[in-house]
């Protein structure tokens, strides 16, 4: 593999020319142009050395053949994080922000072979008895509440107070969420997406969780996480708690990322903004732009070699991370003369082969109606600072905006109460008090209850 030196000069803050250290993900540099790294990690060849965090180091497979190589050879490339060598050789700082995404998990996102594909039916099997039109309704039900926290003011952050908030409220419906449980599980899964206070994160949404396998062992319902118990897979209560940090996670950050980055395109690129004929095609339009260019998932899918293997000149050793670079492989230049020809589904944005996101349906649901509902609702919103101006989430794995502050037309307000904010729904108790920096993000667990409040009322 060449070494950095014979590259042109790496982008600003990158300390790849440094011997022997990665390039970082998770800086604020790499937030701010992604794609310059993308483009001086090529040089390397299919895989690049990275740092998904400080000490915990990686390979980025940023060419598109690659990656279709690694994710449909599950025999070579496995998921099972225990064969992790640095991890296990105590050689990775256990309070690492990305620990929680790559540790071991009894689920299907962290199984091989026969273990994956048990845990794997029962997800999708139950996933697929979800009801579509119910899906829709609760959308409109979850857009039209939080419009209303906002539509009088002429004024909305488009990420913090709807893009963030609607898939985690939607996903609690499905997953049968009683509104105590609902708020804690709010709170946990954003905080451990951002890697905020990680432990109590973990904490706050394991005991939410089992709270709620508790219940439905108790009173089943009609809903995803009551069909999980009930499936022939019989998953035990730790099988089950995993699995659902899973769905849920996964389900609420790659779907509030579209909606976000979609939004942004239909606000400022031309080929979008201004246009109200065939709204839901341009919606679609934008939401495949940003699945192709831009997707909410950069970086993830993370594999272990079972023995070294030589990647199309990429030597990757056995137990060390390969992690999938979706945003790399999807802007490869080598497909700059086949996107044309190719199909509209043949990013790699949902993942591929055995692993494929099973819930890639229901997210781009979510997704284009929760477009629609807006702009139909908000005709005349602008972004109220331009484009160029925007920051990006710091992080390894997703794309996501910081905020999307935008404006209105100011509509009166329809009666409708504020979402609850008693202390009890913020933090576990016990819990200390989130920093100032995170108290915004943090507050948003009281939306279930605020929600179903609402909607009761």
């Amino acid at each position: 593999m060449p070494s950095p030196s014979d590259f042109p000069s790496p982008p600003p803050g990158c300390p790849a020319h440094n011997s022997g250290q990665g390039i970082p993900l998770y800086t604020q540099e790499f937030a701010r142009d992604p794609d310059a790294f993308y483009t001086y990690m090529r040089h390397f060849g299919p895989a690049a050395p990275v740092e998904l965090a400080p000490g915990v180091n990686a390979s980025l497979v940023t060419d598109y053949a690659a990656a279709l190589h690694v994710l449909q050879n599950p025999d070579t490339f496995v998921r099972d994080s225990r064969r992790w060598r640095a991890l296990n050789e105590g050689r990775i700082p256990q309070d690492s922000p990305i620990v929680p995404m790559m540790a071991y998990r009894p689920n299907c996102l962290f199984s091989d072979g026969a273990e994956h594909m048990r845990v794997r039916q029962a997800v999708t099997e139950s996933l697929g008895r979800v009801d579509t039109h119910r899906v829709s309704r609760h959308v409109d039900r979850v857009a039209r509440y939080l419009i209303s926290q906002f539509t009088s003011r002429g004024r909305v952050d488009l990420v913090t107070d709807y893009a963030q908030l609607l898939p985690l409220l939607v996903f609690n419906d499905l997953f049968g969420c009683p509104a105590e449980i609902g708020d804690r599980l709010v709170f946990g899964i954003a905080s451990l997406m951002d890697g905020v206070d990680v432990e109590k994160a973990n904490e706050v949404t394991t005991q939410a969780l089992l709270e709620l396998v508790a219940l439905k062992r108790a009173q089943p319902g009609d809903d995803i996480t009551s069909w999980l118990m009930q499936h022939p897979a019989r998953l035990t209560d730790e099988e089950m708690i995993h699995q659902l940090i899973t769905l849920v996670g996964a389900g609420n950050e790659p779907t509030q990322n579209v909606i976000g980055n979609a939004l942004l395109l239909l606000l400022s690129d031309s080929k979008y903004a201004g246009d109200q004929n065939g709204a839901g095609l341009l919606v679609e339009d934008a939401i495949n732009d940003v699945l192709w260019n831009s997707p909410p998932i950069a970086n993830y899918a993370v594999h272990y070699p079972v023995y070294d293997v030589d990647l199309s000149g990429s030597k990757l050793d056995a137990g060390d991370p390969v992690v999938i670079s979706f945003a790399a492989a999807n802007t490869d230049p080598s497909l700059s003369t086949s996107r044309q020809t190719l199909s509209k589904r043949a990013h790699l944005a949902w993942g591929a082969g055995p692993h494929a996101c099973p819930a890639k349906d229901l997210g781009m649901l979510i997704s284009v109606l929760a477009i629609e509902k807006l702009l139909n609702s908000l005709p005349d919103v602008e972004l109220s600072v331009p484009a160029d101006n925007l920051t990006w989430r710091p992080g390894p794995i997703h794309r996501a905006l910081n905020t999307l502050p935008a404006r209105f037309t100011p509509v009166r307000k329809q009666e409708a109460p504020s979402p609850s904010r008693a202390p009890g729904t913020l933090r576990a108790p016990g819990a200390a008090a989130q920093p100032a920096e995170h108290r915004g993000r943090a507050q948003k667990g009281g939306f279930w209850s605020g929600f179903l409040t609402w909607w009761k009322a």
